[in-house]
C-alpha cells in the first residue's frame, strides 16, 4: 500500500458548483443530471456551503409519493440555497495524505469533502466512494 499519498490524487478535479445566488431546482438538475450526491455552494471564489442529494431530498416529497411534483416545485421556489445548505463545511487541503482524510469520514458524519489549495482556492472534491475505489485498487 502506498504512503503517504496526498489526497489530490484521488479527488475528483473537474468540481461542479452552485452560487449562493443560485436557486434550488438549479440544484435539483445538477443533482439529476450529473448524477452527483454532493455540490459545493460558492459565492465567488469561496467556498460557503455544501448541498447533498439528502438535503434535497429532505424537502421533497415526490420521491415518498406520486403525484406531489407540484408540492415540490413550491417548495424549491419557497427556500433559498443559503436556508438548505450546510454553511461552512469541513474542508480539506490538496496536499493532506489519504489517510488523514479517510480518518475524517470514519470520525465525523461527511461522505464528500472540498479540497482547497494553498491559497485556499475550490480545486476538487473527495467522496467516501474515492476512497472506496482507492482502497480497492490497493488489492
Amino acid at each position: 500500500m502506498k504512503r503517504r499519498e496526498p489526497i489530490s490524487h484521488i479527488m475528483t478535479n473537474n468540481v461542479l458548483t452552485v452560487s449562493v445566488t443560485d436557486d434550488l431546482q438549479e440544484v435539483v438538475d445538477l443533482l439529476n443530471h450529473k448524477k452527483i450526491r454532493h455540490v459545493p455552494v460558492v459565492e465567488g471564489d469561496s467556498i460557503v456551503g455544501m448541498i447533498s442529494r439528502t438535503d434535497m431530498n429532505r424537502l421533497t416529497f415526490s420521491s415518498l409519493f406520486e403525484g406531489q411534483e407540484g408540492a415540490d416545485e413550491a417548495i424549491l421556489t419557497m427556500l433559498s440555497i443559503s436556508q438548505v445548505m450546510t454553511h461552512k463545511p469541513r474542508v480539506v487541503k490538496a496536499d493532506q495524505i489519504i489517510r488523514d482524510v479517510a480518518e475524517i469520514f470514519t470520525e465525523e458524519e461527511f461522505h464528500a469533502l472540498p479540497v482547497l489549495d494553498e491559497n485556499d482556492k475550490l480545486v476538487g472534491i473527495v467522496t467516501t466512494t474515492d476512497l472506496i475505489k482507492y482502497m480497492l485498487e490497493q488489492y
